[in-house]
C-alpha cells in the first residue's frame, strides 16, 4: 500500500526536451526539499538529456535523473492488498482462518516470490460441498501434520511430514469381522477406544489409524504399529467431528486456480487495465513487479483509491511542456520564471515566479531564504545552469539577481566563469553524432496563442561556420517534423552566443511571413537573420505572440 499522502515520494521534475538549467534545478531543489522536510523528494527527467547538460554532469560527478516518461496513474499508485502469500502445503481449515481474519475473498498461493496459484471463497466452499471422492486426501498429497494441526490431534507415532500418497478415508464403526470388508492397504482408518477394531485395521496394513474421543492408546497397538509401519494419530473429538473436519486438512494447492489467471503489472497503467477487470469474473487479481515476482492483489474496489503521483514542476508551467500525463498527477508546488502557461491544477499550490535569467536563480535564492548551506556540487550545478540560460549573461533575460548568484555559486565552488562557459558550450555544440531530429528537439518547446499551434527549438553556438553546417542539416527536416508534431508552424531558433545574433529557420504556411511581420523585416527578406537576438523566452515569443494576436 503506497501510504498517507504525506509519507509518499515526490518527483521533481522539468520541461519536456529538457535543457540544463531544468535539471539541475531538479537536481538541487530536490536536495533542498530533502533536507527541509526530511521527506523523499526525487529529481527526474522528462526526455533526453543533452550534449551540454550531460557534460555538466559529468564534469562535476553527479548521476543523471532517472527518466519519467510519464505520470499517468499505474497499477503501483492503487491501493494494493500486499497481504504476503501462503504455501500451496497450507490446509484448507488454515487458508480459511487466515482469509476470515483478514476479511480477505482471494489468497494467493506463492512459492517464495512466484505466484503458484489463487484460491478463493469459492473455491474452499467447493472443498466441503462437491468432493465425494474418499481418495482426496491421498490424490492431494495431504501431509500428517495437517490432518494433525486439522482435528487438534497429537501424533503418537509415524512422521508428520511425510505424505498421504495412497489409500481412502474410512470410518471404522463395525465389527472387525466387517472391517476386513472395506479397509485396504494404506487407508486412513478413523475410529474409536476399541482395541479389537484398532488391531484389525493394523493387521490389515492401514496406512493411519485416527483414535478419537481422547482415548488412550495401549503399548502393545504402538508397538504393533511401529513393526507394521502404520501411524497413530490420537484426537479429542468423536468420530463424526473428525470426519467432517478431515477434508479441511486438504493442501489448498489442490484446489487453487493455476490456469487463465489475469495478473497485472505495477507498470501497466490504471486506464489499460480497467477494461480487462471489467470483463474478467475474479474479484482479486494479483499484481507482479518487473521481474514477475508477486507483491499483492487489487480489486474492483481499490480502483476507487489511486493515489496520484506527486510532483513539482521546475522551469516551466505550460501543460504542453509538462511530462506526459500531468493531468492525472498532484502538482504541488511550481518553481519557474517564465511567461504563465495554461497549466491547471486540482488544488491551490505553491507558485514561486519571478522574472529572472534561470530557474537555478530561484533556487539559489531559496536556499539562502531557508538559511540551508548549499554544498560545493551543488553550487556548480546551479552556476553552470544560470551560465547556460544566460549565455554568460549576454541573454536579456539575464538580471543583477542571476550574475550575483552565479559568481557567488562559481566562488564556492572554485569554478572560473569563463572556462566553465567556454567549455560546456563548446559540449553542447558537439553535434556530430546526432540525428536532425535529435538537434531539433535538444531545446524545443510547444506553445499554443490564439489557437495557434507552434513550436521554437532553439541551439546555442559560438562558431558562425557550425551554424551553416546545422541549417543545411535541419532544413529539410523542419518541415517534416512540423507535421508530425502536429504543428501549424515550426521556428528553429541558431543562435551565435559570441556575435548575439540568431538565424531563424520557418516552417508551415504563412510562418516565415509572420516572423517578417513580427521583428519589422523587409517583405523580401530570403534568410532571416535578428541581430540582437538571443532569447527565445524574453525576445522572440514576446514579439511573435503580438504579432499573431494583431
Amino acid at each position: 500500500m503506497p501510504g498517507k499522502t504525506a509519507d509518499r515520494k515526490v518527483y521533481v521534475i522539468g520541461h519536456k526536451n529538457p535543457d540544463t538549467d531544468s535539471i539541475c534545478s531538479a537536481i538541487a531543489y530536490a536536495e533542498l526539499k530533502n533536507k527541509l522536510t526530511g521527506k523523499h523528494y526525487e529529481a527526474k527527467r522528462a526526455g533526453q538529456l543533452n550534449e551540454e547538460t550531460q557534460y555538466i554532469l559529468e564534469r562535476f560527478g553527479v548521476e543523471p535523473p532517472a527518466l519519467l516518461s510519464t505520470v499517468q496513474a499505474q497499477v503501483r499508485d492503487l491501493d494494493i492488498n500486499r497481504n504476503p502469500g501462503v504455501s500451496g502445503d497450507m490446509s484448507i481449515k488454515e487458508a480459511w482462518s487466515l482469509m476470515k481474519n483478514n476479511k480477505m475473498k482471494t489468497m494467493p498461493i506463492t512459492r517464495g516470490d512466484h505466484l503458484e496459484g489463487i484460491i478463493s471463497t469459492g473455491d474452499i466452499a467447493k472443498s466441503y460441498l462437491d468432493v465425494y471422492d474418499s481418495h482426496i486426501l491421498s490424490t492431494a498429497g495431504t501431509k500428517y501434520l495437517n490432518i494433525i494441526r486439522t482435528i487438534d490431534g497429537e501424533m503418537i507415532t509415524g512422521d508428520e511430514q511425510s505424505c498421504i500418497d495412497n489409500g481412502k478415508v474410512v470410518i471404522a464403526a463395525s465389527s472387525p469381522e466387517k472391517m476386513e470388508e472395506f479397509i485396504e492397504k494404506d487407508d486412513l482408518v478413523i475410529l474409536g477406544n476399541r482395541y479389537e477394531s484398532q488391531l484389525c485395521a493394523i493387521e490389515l496394513q492401514a496406512g493411519c489409524i485416527i483414535v478419537c474421543q481422547g482415548a488412550e492408546v495401549s503399548r502393545t497397538i504402538i508397538k504393533m504399529a511401529q513393526d507394521n509401519g502404520v501411524s497413530i494419530i490420537t484426537t479429542p473429538h468423536d468420530t463424526f467431528t473428525v470426519a467432517r473436519l478431515i477434508n479441511q486438512s486438504i493442501p489448498v494447492k489442490y484446489f487453487m486456480t493455476t490456469e487463465d489467471l489475469c495478473t497485472f503489472s505495477v507498470n501497466e497503467f490504471v486506464d489499460d487495465i480497467k477494461e480487462t477487470m471489467a470483463n474478467q469474473r475474479f474479484r482479486d487479481f494479483p499484481v507482479l513487479d518487473k521481474k514477475g515476482r508477486f507483491i499483492g492483489l487489487i480489486s474492483r474496489r481499490r480502483m476507487l483509491n489511486i493515489f496520484r503521483k506527486q510532483v513539482i514542476l521546475v522551469d516551466h508551467n505550460e501543460k504542453s511542456q509538462a511530462v506526459n500525463g500531468i493531468e492525472e498527477a498532484d502538482i504541488l508546488e511550481i518553481i519557474d520564471h517564465h511567461r504563465l502557461g495554461a497549466l491547471e491544477t486540482l488544488e491551490p499550490v505553491y507558485f514561486r515566479n519571478i522574472p529572472v535569467g534561470s530557474t537555478a536563480t530561484i533556487i539559489y535564492i531559496m536556499y539562502h531564504e531557508s538559511g540551508t548551506e548549499i554544498s560545493a556540487k551543488i553550487a556548480s550545478l546551479l552556476c553552470a545552469a544560470i551560465l547556460s540560460d544566460t549565455l554568460m549573461f549576454r541573454s536579456p533575460t539575464c538580471t543583477p539577481t542571476d550574475q550575483k548568484a552565479a559568481e557567488e555559486m562559481a566562488a564556492a565552488a572554485g569554478l572560473d566563469i569563463q572556462e566553465l562557459a567556454s567549455s560546456m558550450f563548446h559540449a553542447g555544440s558537439n553535434l556530430q553524432n546526432k540525428t536532425a531530429r535529435e538537434i531539433c528537439f535538444q531545446d524545443f518547446k510547444k506553445f499554443d496563442v490564439s489557437g495557434v499551434q507552434f513550436g521554437v527549438g532553439q541551439l546555442n553556438l559560438i562558431d558562425a561556420g557550425e551554424i551553416s553546417e546545422i541549417e543545411k542539416r535541419l532544413s529539410p527536416e523542419l518541415e517534416n517534423i512540423r507535421k508530425e508534431q502536429h504543428l501549424d508552424m515550426l521556428f528553429f531558433m541558431l543562435t551565435n552566443i559570441v556575435q548575439e545574433s540568431t538565424r531563424l529557420l520557418c516552417s508551415g504556411e504563412g510562418a516565415k511571413d509572420q516572423m517578417i511581420s513580427a521583428f519589422d523585416l523587409p517583405p523580401d527578406t530570403d534568410s532571416i537573420v535578428l541581430k540582437g537576438v538571443v532569447s527565445r523566452k524574453k525576445q522572440l515569443i514576446p514579439d511573435f505572440v503580438i504579432s499573431l494576436q494583431q
